[in-house]
Protein backbone atom coordinates (compact mmCIF):
# COMPACT_ATOMS: atom_id res chain seq x y z
CA UNK A 1 0.00 0.00 0.00
CA UNK A 2 1.32 3.76 -0.68
CA UNK A 3 -0.10 7.01 0.93
CA UNK A 4 0.04 10.14 -0.66
CA UNK A 5 -0.31 13.22 0.59
CA UNK A 6 -1.13 16.10 -1.34
CA UNK A 7 -1.89 19.51 1.14
CA UNK A 8 -4.59 17.99 3.22
CA UNK A 9 -5.72 15.18 1.85
CA UNK A 10 -4.64 11.61 1.68
CA UNK A 11 -5.10 9.03 -0.88
CA UNK A 12 -4.74 5.26 -1.03
CA UNK A 13 -2.41 3.42 -3.75
CA UNK A 14 -1.12 -0.04 -4.57
CA UNK A 15 2.20 -0.75 -4.55
CA UNK A 16 2.27 -0.33 -8.03
CA UNK A 17 2.48 3.83 -7.30
CA UNK A 18 5.52 5.40 -8.65
CA UNK A 19 6.64 8.82 -7.96
CA UNK A 20 8.65 11.07 -10.34
CA UNK A 21 10.57 14.71 -9.94
CA UNK A 22 9.63 15.36 -13.67
CA UNK A 23 7.38 13.64 -16.14
CA UNK A 24 10.06 10.77 -17.68
CA UNK A 25 10.58 11.91 -21.53
CA UNK A 26 7.07 9.54 -23.25
CA UNK A 27 3.83 10.63 -25.24
CA UNK A 28 0.85 10.68 -22.83
CA UNK A 29 -2.47 11.74 -23.33
CA UNK A 30 -4.48 14.59 -21.54
CA UNK A 31 -7.74 12.77 -20.10
CA UNK A 32 -10.82 14.12 -18.11
CA UNK A 33 -13.12 12.51 -15.69
CA UNK A 34 -16.12 13.68 -13.68
CA UNK A 35 -15.27 11.84 -10.27
CA UNK A 36 -11.23 12.18 -10.31
CA UNK A 37 -10.70 15.31 -12.88
CA UNK A 38 -7.68 15.58 -15.23
CA UNK A 39 -4.98 12.94 -15.67
CA UNK A 40 -2.13 11.75 -17.63
CA UNK A 41 -2.20 8.25 -19.40
CA UNK A 42 1.11 7.29 -20.80
CA UNK A 43 0.76 5.99 -24.41
CA UNK A 44 2.81 4.15 -26.30
CA UNK A 45 5.79 6.27 -28.51
CA UNK A 46 5.00 7.83 -30.98
CA UNK A 47 6.79 6.96 -34.76
CA UNK A 48 6.89 7.76 -38.00
CA UNK A 49 6.73 4.37 -39.87
CA UNK A 50 7.45 5.93 -43.22
CA UNK A 51 10.77 4.96 -44.75
CA UNK A 52 11.49 8.64 -46.64
CA UNK A 53 9.88 12.24 -45.25
CA UNK A 54 8.55 14.50 -48.41
CA UNK A 55 8.78 17.90 -48.90
CA UNK A 56 11.70 18.70 -46.33
CA UNK A 57 9.43 17.92 -43.16
CA UNK A 58 12.30 16.77 -41.24
CA UNK A 59 14.75 19.30 -41.65
CA UNK A 60 11.88 21.95 -40.29
CA UNK A 61 10.92 19.69 -37.62
CA UNK A 62 14.40 20.22 -36.58
CA UNK A 63 14.32 24.14 -37.17
CA UNK A 64 11.21 23.58 -34.56
CA UNK A 65 12.86 21.84 -31.75
CA UNK A 66 16.35 24.05 -32.53
CA UNK A 67 14.66 27.56 -32.14
CA UNK A 68 12.64 25.88 -28.90
CA UNK A 69 16.01 24.81 -27.08
CA UNK A 70 16.97 28.37 -27.59
CA UNK A 71 13.66 30.44 -26.81
CA UNK A 72 13.57 31.51 -22.88
CA UNK A 73 9.51 31.29 -22.86
CA UNK A 74 6.83 29.50 -25.23
CA UNK A 75 7.35 28.57 -28.64
CA UNK A 76 4.09 27.62 -30.43
CA UNK A 77 3.56 26.25 -33.90
CA UNK A 78 0.87 26.63 -36.23
CA UNK A 79 0.27 23.08 -38.71
CA UNK A 80 -2.25 24.64 -41.18
CA UNK A 81 -3.91 22.95 -44.69
CA UNK A 82 -6.25 20.56 -45.80
CA UNK A 83 -6.66 16.26 -44.63
CA UNK A 84 -4.02 14.32 -45.54
CA UNK A 85 -1.44 16.33 -46.91
CA UNK A 86 1.35 15.88 -43.94
CA UNK A 87 0.40 17.81 -41.16
CA UNK A 88 -0.19 14.89 -38.54
CA UNK A 89 3.12 13.70 -40.15
CA UNK A 90 4.77 16.84 -39.30
CA UNK A 91 3.82 16.81 -35.47
CA UNK A 92 5.09 12.82 -35.16
CA UNK A 93 8.21 14.20 -36.51
CA UNK A 94 8.36 16.89 -34.02
CA UNK A 95 6.84 14.17 -31.10
CA UNK A 96 10.17 11.97 -31.73
CA UNK A 97 12.57 15.11 -31.91
CA UNK A 98 11.18 16.41 -28.35
CA UNK A 99 11.38 12.86 -26.80
CA UNK A 100 14.81 12.50 -27.96
CA UNK A 101 16.00 15.86 -26.69
CA UNK A 102 13.96 14.47 -23.16
CA UNK A 103 10.89 16.62 -23.45
CA UNK A 104 7.69 14.67 -22.97
CA UNK A 105 4.91 14.90 -25.27
CA UNK A 106 1.51 15.33 -23.74
CA UNK A 107 -1.78 14.59 -26.98
CA UNK A 108 -4.90 16.98 -26.20
CA UNK A 109 -7.99 15.21 -27.87
CA UNK A 110 -10.24 17.24 -26.61
CA UNK A 111 -11.76 20.54 -24.85
CA UNK A 112 -13.26 20.05 -21.14
CA UNK A 113 -13.66 23.41 -19.17
CA UNK A 114 -10.42 23.95 -16.85
CA UNK A 115 -8.34 22.40 -19.15
CA UNK A 116 -5.94 25.21 -19.88
CA UNK A 117 -5.36 26.06 -16.05
CA UNK A 118 -4.41 22.25 -15.54
CA UNK A 119 -2.08 22.20 -18.16
CA UNK A 120 -0.48 25.53 -16.64
CA UNK A 121 0.43 23.51 -13.46
CA UNK A 122 2.82 21.44 -15.11
CA UNK A 123 6.08 22.84 -13.99
CA UNK A 124 8.50 21.32 -16.70
CA UNK A 125 9.62 21.31 -20.64
CA UNK A 126 6.95 19.65 -22.18
CA UNK A 127 4.90 19.55 -25.55
CA UNK A 128 1.79 20.03 -26.17
CA UNK A 129 0.17 18.61 -29.33
CA UNK A 130 -4.00 19.65 -30.10
CA UNK A 131 -4.93 17.70 -32.93
CA UNK A 132 -7.71 20.07 -35.09
CA UNK A 133 -8.03 22.33 -32.61
CA UNK A 134 -10.38 24.29 -34.63
CA UNK A 135 -12.57 21.64 -34.53
CA UNK A 136 -11.64 20.12 -30.93
CA UNK A 137 -11.79 23.81 -29.75
CA UNK A 138 -13.38 25.87 -32.45
CA UNK A 139 -16.67 23.99 -32.28
CA UNK A 140 -17.36 23.59 -28.85
CA UNK A 141 -20.11 25.18 -26.99
CA UNK A 142 -18.85 26.51 -23.46
CA UNK A 143 -20.64 25.98 -20.02
CA UNK A 144 -22.76 28.58 -19.29
CA UNK A 145 -20.69 31.98 -17.62
CA UNK A 146 -17.24 30.17 -18.79
CA UNK A 147 -15.09 31.06 -21.45
CA UNK A 148 -14.87 30.32 -24.95
CA UNK A 149 -12.63 27.73 -25.10
CA UNK A 150 -9.83 28.83 -27.51
CA UNK A 151 -9.99 32.32 -25.35
CA UNK A 152 -9.59 29.92 -22.52
CA UNK A 153 -6.09 29.17 -23.64
CA UNK A 154 -5.01 32.24 -24.96
CA UNK A 155 -3.33 32.73 -20.90
CA UNK A 156 -1.89 29.22 -21.33
CA UNK A 157 -0.25 29.87 -25.09
CA UNK A 158 0.95 34.07 -23.42
CA UNK A 159 3.57 31.67 -21.20
CA UNK A 160 2.35 33.29 -18.31
CA UNK A 161 2.64 29.68 -16.41
CA UNK A 162 5.42 28.19 -15.07
CA UNK A 163 7.36 25.62 -17.43
CA UNK A 164 8.77 26.40 -20.47
CA UNK A 165 6.41 24.61 -23.48
CA UNK A 166 6.17 24.25 -26.68
CA UNK A 167 2.56 24.18 -27.88
CA UNK A 168 1.69 22.64 -31.50
CA UNK A 169 -1.49 22.66 -33.14
CA UNK A 170 -3.06 21.26 -36.76
CA UNK A 171 -6.21 22.83 -38.23
CA UNK A 172 -7.56 22.35 -41.47
CA UNK A 173 -9.29 25.72 -41.34
CA UNK A 174 -7.43 28.50 -40.13
CA UNK A 175 -10.57 30.72 -40.59
CA UNK A 176 -11.96 29.21 -37.24
CA UNK A 177 -8.99 30.17 -35.27
CA UNK A 178 -8.92 32.89 -33.01
CA UNK A 179 -7.66 36.46 -34.00
CA UNK A 180 -6.07 36.11 -30.85
CA UNK A 181 -3.82 33.19 -32.82
CA UNK A 182 -3.25 34.02 -36.08
CA UNK A 183 -0.89 36.98 -37.02
CA UNK A 184 0.57 36.77 -33.47
CA UNK A 185 3.90 35.63 -33.22
CA UNK A 186 4.31 36.19 -29.75
CA UNK A 187 2.09 33.64 -29.18
CA UNK A 188 2.57 30.93 -31.93
CA UNK A 189 5.81 32.05 -33.43
CA UNK A 190 5.42 29.49 -36.59
CA UNK A 191 2.69 28.88 -39.08
CA UNK A 192 3.56 25.83 -41.79
CA UNK A 193 1.18 26.03 -44.45
CA UNK A 194 1.04 22.58 -45.92
CA UNK A 195 -0.37 22.30 -49.27
CA UNK A 196 -0.67 19.82 -52.16
CA UNK A 197 2.48 17.85 -53.21
CA UNK A 198 4.32 19.52 -56.25
CA UNK A 199 4.60 17.68 -59.27
CA UNK A 200 8.12 16.97 -58.17
CA UNK A 201 7.24 15.12 -55.10
CA UNK A 202 4.79 13.21 -56.62
CA UNK A 203 6.98 11.97 -59.42
CA UNK A 204 9.51 11.41 -56.58
CA UNK A 205 7.45 9.94 -54.35
CA UNK A 206 5.96 7.16 -57.26
CA UNK A 207 9.04 6.75 -58.22
CA UNK A 208 10.13 5.37 -54.46
CA UNK A 209 6.69 3.57 -54.49
CA UNK A 210 5.77 2.34 -57.37
CA UNK A 211 7.24 -1.27 -58.72
CA UNK A 212 9.70 -0.51 -61.54
CA UNK A 213 7.36 -2.08 -64.17
CA UNK A 214 4.29 0.75 -63.78
CA UNK A 215 6.58 3.21 -64.06
CA UNK A 216 5.25 3.80 -67.36
CA UNK A 217 1.61 5.13 -65.09
CA UNK A 218 3.83 7.72 -63.64
CA UNK A 219 3.07 10.39 -66.06
CA UNK A 220 -0.25 9.88 -66.57
CA UNK A 221 -1.00 9.81 -62.62
CA UNK A 222 1.09 13.42 -62.76
CA UNK A 223 -1.35 14.58 -65.25
CA UNK A 224 -4.27 13.64 -63.32
CA UNK A 225 -2.92 15.41 -60.41
CA UNK A 226 -2.66 18.56 -62.10
CA UNK A 227 -6.66 17.88 -62.78
CA UNK A 228 -7.16 17.12 -58.85
CA UNK A 229 -5.53 17.73 -56.48
CA UNK A 230 -4.23 14.56 -54.46
CA UNK A 231 -2.83 14.25 -51.21
CA UNK A 232 -0.37 11.84 -49.97
CA UNK A 233 -2.99 9.62 -48.60
CA UNK A 234 -4.70 9.24 -52.13
CA UNK A 235 -0.62 8.80 -53.89
CA UNK A 236 -0.50 5.96 -51.28
CA UNK A 237 -3.39 4.26 -52.67
CA UNK A 238 -3.12 4.47 -55.88
CA UNK A 239 0.68 3.04 -55.68
CA UNK A 240 -0.92 0.43 -53.84
CA UNK A 241 -3.97 -0.65 -56.55
CA UNK A 242 -1.14 0.06 -59.67
CA UNK A 243 2.13 -2.46 -58.01
CA UNK A 244 -1.41 -4.84 -57.91
CA UNK A 245 -0.98 -4.85 -61.70
CA UNK A 246 -4.48 -2.69 -62.16
CA UNK A 247 -3.81 0.05 -65.04
CA UNK A 248 -4.55 3.70 -62.82
CA UNK A 249 -7.47 4.46 -65.22
CA UNK A 250 -8.99 1.85 -64.17
CA UNK A 251 -8.06 1.89 -60.35
CA UNK A 252 -9.28 5.18 -60.02
CA UNK A 253 -12.68 4.21 -60.65
CA UNK A 254 -12.84 2.33 -57.62
CA UNK A 255 -10.38 4.85 -55.71
CA UNK A 256 -12.67 6.57 -52.48
CA UNK A 257 -11.32 8.86 -54.51
CA UNK A 258 -14.32 11.45 -55.96
CA UNK A 259 -14.95 14.11 -58.28
CA UNK A 260 -16.47 16.60 -55.84
CA UNK A 261 -15.24 19.96 -56.43
CA UNK A 262 -15.29 22.05 -59.09
CA UNK A 263 -11.68 24.10 -59.74
CA UNK A 264 -11.12 27.38 -61.15
CA UNK A 265 -9.24 27.56 -64.06
CA UNK A 266 -7.48 30.57 -65.97
CA UNK A 267 -8.00 30.26 -69.91
CA UNK A 268 -5.99 32.20 -72.16
CA UNK A 269 -6.94 31.66 -76.19
CA UNK A 270 -3.50 31.88 -78.38
CA UNK A 271 -4.27 33.36 -81.89
CA UNK A 272 -1.75 33.40 -85.01
CA UNK A 273 0.66 36.55 -84.83
CA UNK A 274 1.36 36.38 -81.11
CA UNK A 275 -2.21 38.27 -79.55
CA UNK A 276 -3.53 36.47 -76.50
CA UNK A 277 -7.41 37.00 -75.23
CA UNK A 278 -8.85 35.18 -72.07
CA UNK A 279 -10.63 35.01 -69.24
CA UNK A 280 -9.66 33.99 -65.64
CA UNK A 281 -11.25 32.04 -62.59
CA UNK A 282 -14.14 29.68 -64.19
CA UNK A 283 -14.74 26.80 -63.24
CA UNK A 284 -14.68 23.36 -64.98
CA UNK A 285 -15.36 19.79 -64.25
CA UNK A 286 -12.47 18.23 -66.07
CA UNK A 287 -14.13 14.95 -65.81
CA UNK A 288 -17.37 15.80 -67.66
CA UNK A 289 -17.65 14.46 -71.31
CA UNK A 290 -19.97 17.41 -72.24
CA UNK A 291 -18.90 20.34 -74.33
CA UNK A 292 -17.63 23.09 -72.59
CA UNK A 293 -18.06 27.31 -73.40
CA UNK A 294 -15.73 30.10 -72.24
CA UNK A 295 -16.54 33.49 -73.32
CA UNK A 296 -13.26 34.97 -73.99
CA UNK A 297 -12.70 39.27 -73.57
CA UNK A 298 -9.80 41.54 -74.12
CA UNK A 299 -10.85 43.89 -71.63
CA UNK A 300 -13.68 41.91 -69.55
CA UNK A 301 -16.49 44.12 -71.27
CA UNK A 302 -16.42 43.07 -74.93
CA UNK A 303 -17.04 39.70 -74.75
CA UNK A 304 -17.62 38.62 -78.50
CA UNK A 305 -15.37 35.87 -78.57
CA UNK A 306 -16.79 32.13 -77.30
CA UNK A 307 -14.38 29.05 -77.50
CA UNK A 308 -16.06 25.67 -77.68
CA UNK A 309 -14.24 22.70 -76.55
CA UNK A 310 -13.69 19.12 -74.36
CA UNK A 311 -11.73 18.72 -72.08
CA UNK A 312 -11.07 15.30 -73.47
CA UNK A 313 -9.01 16.89 -76.39
CA UNK A 314 -6.88 18.46 -73.31
CA UNK A 315 -3.02 17.87 -73.89
CA UNK A 316 -0.64 18.32 -70.41
CA UNK A 317 2.41 20.14 -71.08
CA UNK A 318 4.48 18.84 -67.83
CA UNK A 319 7.04 21.20 -68.26
CA UNK A 320 4.77 24.65 -67.66
CA UNK A 321 2.33 22.91 -66.00
CA UNK A 322 -0.87 23.19 -67.67
CA UNK A 323 -3.30 21.88 -70.36
CA UNK A 324 -3.43 22.74 -73.78
CA UNK A 325 -5.85 22.42 -76.63
CA UNK A 326 -4.68 22.52 -80.11
CA UNK A 327 -6.57 24.85 -82.44
CA UNK A 328 -8.05 22.13 -84.96
CA UNK A 329 -9.95 20.72 -81.30
CA UNK A 330 -11.35 23.48 -80.76
CA UNK A 331 -14.89 25.56 -81.85
CA UNK A 332 -15.03 29.66 -82.30
CA UNK A 333 -18.35 31.21 -82.05
CA UNK A 334 -19.56 35.28 -82.32
CA UNK A 335 -21.94 37.36 -80.62
CA UNK A 336 -23.51 38.87 -83.46
CA UNK A 337 -25.10 41.40 -81.70
CA UNK A 338 -21.88 43.47 -81.01
CA UNK A 339 -20.53 46.92 -83.16
CA UNK A 340 -19.95 44.82 -86.22
CA UNK A 341 -16.62 46.31 -86.97
CA UNK A 342 -15.10 44.93 -83.65
CA UNK A 343 -17.18 41.29 -84.26
CA UNK A 344 -15.22 41.45 -87.62
CA UNK A 345 -12.28 42.54 -86.39
CA UNK A 346 -12.25 38.94 -84.17
CA UNK A 347 -13.23 36.98 -86.35
CA UNK A 348 -9.95 37.90 -88.93
CA UNK A 349 -7.85 36.28 -85.56
CA UNK A 350 -6.65 33.13 -86.47
CA UNK A 351 -6.69 30.54 -82.83
CA UNK A 352 -3.68 29.09 -82.26
CA UNK A 353 -4.30 26.79 -79.45
CA UNK A 354 -5.67 27.12 -76.03
CA UNK A 355 -4.11 27.06 -72.61
CA UNK A 356 -6.31 26.06 -68.97
CA UNK A 357 -4.18 26.48 -66.08
CA UNK A 358 -5.29 25.54 -63.03
CA UNK A 359 -5.81 28.59 -60.60
CA UNK A 360 -4.07 27.84 -57.12
CA UNK A 361 -5.21 28.86 -53.55
CA UNK A 362 -3.13 32.33 -52.57
CA UNK A 363 -0.20 31.71 -50.81
CA UNK A 364 -0.36 32.89 -47.03
CA UNK A 365 2.57 33.56 -46.27
CA UNK A 366 4.26 37.05 -47.77
CA UNK A 367 6.87 36.78 -50.80
CA UNK A 368 10.08 38.95 -50.29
Amino acid sequence: MKAIKIGNKVEIYNDTVQTFDVLPPKTYAVKFEKMSGFYLEECADIRVSEGKVYGGQLEKAQKVIKTYQRFERNLGVILSGDKGIGKSLFARLLSVQAVTQGIPVLVVERYVSGIASYLARIDQRVMLIFDEFDKTFGGVKPPDGAQEPQTEMLGLFDGLSTGKKLFVITCNEIRNLNDCIINRPGRFHYHFRFDYPSEGEIRSYLMDKLEQAHYDEINTIVEFSRKVDLNYDCLRAIALEVNSGEKFSIAIQDLNILNLAQDEYDLAMHFQGGRVIGTQGIGIDFFSQDEKTVTISEDNYHEIINVHFYTRDCEYDIQNKYAVIPAQKLRLTYDEDYDRELVKQMKALVPDYLIIKKVRDKNLHYAV
